[in-house]
């Protein structure tokens, strides 16, 4: 077997950005650049990193298939549910799942992963 048929996007040693292989792309967790952000803030830089990893792989959101959602509690769900709302594309809304977890770092309110069709 080769890994020629699988693309990586931004890696290291410890992980990649994003990985395409049979039409879908995955993305790694992602969390926002600026942790003093409300879950608005944190929330929008985390949907836009999606957006530029989704172009990357050669797709873009209307395409995402599956997505997870983990908020440091469940205070920040209505505004960032609205936030969600206002990126999905209508009428693509992909399967979600959103759960509360305690992050790697204490101000990180949000993290997402996604997995689209390329």
């Amino acid at each position: 077997m080769t890994d020629t048929d699988i693309t990586r996007i931004d890696q290291n040693h410890r992980r990649s950005r994003a990985v395409v292989h049979g039409g879908l792309v995955y993305t790694a967790g992602q969390v926002p650049a600026d942790y003093s952000l409300d879950i608005t803030g944190q929330g929008g830089q985390v949907l836009a990193r999606i957006d530029e990893l989704l172009e990357e792989a050669g797709t873009d959101k209307s395409r995402v298939l599956s997505a997870q959602v983990w908020l440091k509690t469940r205070d920040d769900l209505a505004a960032f549910n609205a936030l969600w709302d206002a990126w999905v594309v209508p009428g693509h809304t992909p399967a979600r799942i959103c759960g509360y977890v305690a992050m790697n770092n204490p101000d990180c309110r949000v993290e997402i992963q996604v997995i689209a069709a390329v």
